[in-house]
């Protein structure tokens, strides 16, 4: 398939072939897209590089998102250099979120002030900046994707302030959607069930997580990156022209079940 074939798009957030960004980028590049790619520093880099070959990318920007908008390598001097480099964008991906691990385990409640605004900064101002900054060399019926999960509005293990993170990411898509739909711009997120990535398995408790979504799931299965690859096609494509402000769920229809059959969960 082509569906991508003319389109240019940034995605930010790729760190190795685990990654939810990397099965997007991968998918994206199968139907003909023209990517574009960031890293955050040096060492991040040396893993992208061989990645960018294999999607045939050409740009390679190192951006960080906690930086102020006059610093060299921040999201708005990104998106100058990229309208520079190369032109108008048709799509941005938003794969980006941090939190310190450590302050993840325990109580939500022992959260500290340093913590909870850094992790809201990087995992969801970062994404209303990139859209401000995108939208304005952003051809008409371009698109904005973020990824968010679960968490956001159910209580996960060892989740804690990034489930407020995701909350306040999610009710941002609905914002932007309004506020850039007049040109024609589509903003959406993806909440995909646990994965077995890298940053995902640094969760304390990633793996009981991760079998107990499989087994009360409805499709009795978590999702793979090709089908979070495919679903952001979707979203990114012409073919959801008339789709905006919408968390799509790839999770195998974990977000249906309340409390699941006795016969697959025994207590």
């Amino acid at each position: 398939m082509n569906l991508m074939e003319g389109k240019t798009g940034l995605i930010m957030g790729v760190a190795n072939e685990r990654s939810i960004a990397w099965g997007i980028a991968n998918q994206l590049f199968l139907n003909k897209a023209n990517i574009v790619l960031t890293y955050q520093n040096d060492s991040l880099k040396k893993r992208i590089e061989p990645l960018s070959e294999k999607i045939k990318c050409k740009n390679l920007y190192k951006c960080d998102v906690s930086l102020d908008p006059e610093d060299e390598y921040s999201i708005e001097n990104l998106i100058k250099n990229i309208n520079k480099d190369v032109g108008n964008l048709d799509f941005v991906v938003h794969a980006l979120a941090y939190s310190d691990k450590e302050e993840l385990k325990g109580k939500y409640v022992e959260t500290s002030r340093q913590n909870f605004l850094s992790t809201l900064d990087i995992s969801t101002y970062s994404f209303t900046r990139v859209s401000k900054s995108a939208s304005k060399i952003m051809n008409k019926g371009g698109s904005l994707l973020t990824l968010t999960y679960v968490g956001s509005n159910k209580t996960t293990p060892n989740y804690n302030v990034m489930g407020v993170a995701k909350a306040a990411l999610e009710t941002s898509v609905k914002y932007l959607s309004v506020d850039l739909g007049k040109n024609n711009i589509r903003v959406n997120a993806i909440s995909a069930g646990p994965m077995k990535t890298i940053a995902g398995a640094a969760i304390s408790g990633a793996r009981h997580v991760y079998r107990y979504s499989e087994k009360i799931a409805p499709l009795q299965k978590n999702p793979d990156l090709e089908q979070v690859g495919n679903a952001a096609l979707y979203l990114l494509s012409d073919i959801s022209s008339g789709v905006t402000g919408l968390t799509h769920y790839v999770d195998g229809g974990l977000k249906v079940v309340g409390i699941p059959n006795q016969d697959i969960v025994n207590i």
